[in-house]
C-alpha cells in the first residue's frame, strides 16, 4: 500500500489481510515497483491528496508500475487522482492524467454523499464478479460525472461501473492493470471483501 500520508490505511490493510494479502505501508520505491499490487488510499481534498503523493514521488512510481502492466487499485480520492483534474471550490488542481475528465461536486441536494448504495457493474466485471447486485458505502462530495475517455481502438475499452446521487457518477473503473473505486471497499462489509478477493485474484 502505497503511504502518502492520506488514506484509510489502517482499515484498507485490515480488509485486504482478511481478503488474504500480505500488507505493508511503504513509500520505497524498490518495494512499491516489486510489489505484486498496489493499493492506492485517499480521503480529503483532491489537492492535498496530490500533495501527497508528489512529495513521495507516487506519480512517478504509479506510472512505471502501469507501464510494465503491473497492477494499481485506488480507493476514493485515490480513485479520483487518477483523472486529469479536480476542481474543489475555485481551486483546479492536475491530477495523474491516467484517465481523462473532471473531478467536481456532485450536483445532489444533500452532500455529502454518505451510506450504502447499489451501483450499475458492466457485463464481465472482473471486480465485481458475484457482487454485482449489492450495496458499497460511499463517503464523498466530488465525483466524476461525466466519463470522456474514448472507447474505440484496439485495446479493449474500461470498464465503467456507475453509481447515482443527484445524478450518475463513476463508481469504478477497470482498465487493464489499473483499477479503481469511488466507494471505500475496506468498509463495505462481506461485499467489500469479495471486491478486494477479486482484485486480489487478478494480481
Amino acid at each position: 500500500m502505497l503511504d502518502h500520508g492520506s488514506g484509510n490505511v489502517h482499515s484498507a490493510s485490515k480488509a485486504l489481510e482478511r481478503a488474504g494479502a500480505s500488507v505493508s505501508l511503504t513509500a520505497d520505491a524498490s518495494a512499491v515497483r516489486d510489489a505484486d499490487g498496489l493499493l492506492v488510499p485517499g480521503v480529503g481534498a483532491f489537492a492535498t491528496v496530490m500533495q501527497g503523493l508528489a512529495a513521495v514521488r507516487g506519480p512517478e512510481m504509479i506510472e512505471r508500475r502501469l507501464a510494465g502492466g503491473r497492477p494499481v487499485l485506488g480507493i476514493c480520492v485515490g480513485l479520483q487522482v487518477l483523472f486529469e483534474r479536480g476542481l474543489e471550490g475555485a481551486a483546479e488542481t492536475e491530477g495523474l492524467g491516467e484517465w481523462p475528465g473532471l473531478v467536481e461536486r456532485l450536483d445532489a441536494p444533500v452532500l455529502p454523499h454518505i451510506g450504502w448504495d447499489p451501483v450499475r457493474a458492466p457485463e464481465g466485471s472482473r471486480l465485481f464478479a458475484g457482487i454485482e447486485d449489492e450495496r458499497f458505502y460511499f463517503v464523498h462530495s466530488y465525483g466524476v460525472r461525466d466519463w470522456t475517455m474514448d472507447d474505440g481502438g484496439r485495446l479493449a475499452p474500461p470498464q465503467v461501473t456507475w453509481g447515482d446521487h443527484g445524478g450518475p457518477f463513476v463508481a469504478a473503473v477497470e482498465n487493464g492493470p489499473l483499477s479503481a473505486t469511488q466507494f471505500h471497499p475496506e468498509k463495505s462489509g462481506a461485499a467489500g471483501l469479495r471486491l478486494l478477493t477479486n482484485w486480489l485474484e487478478t494480481l
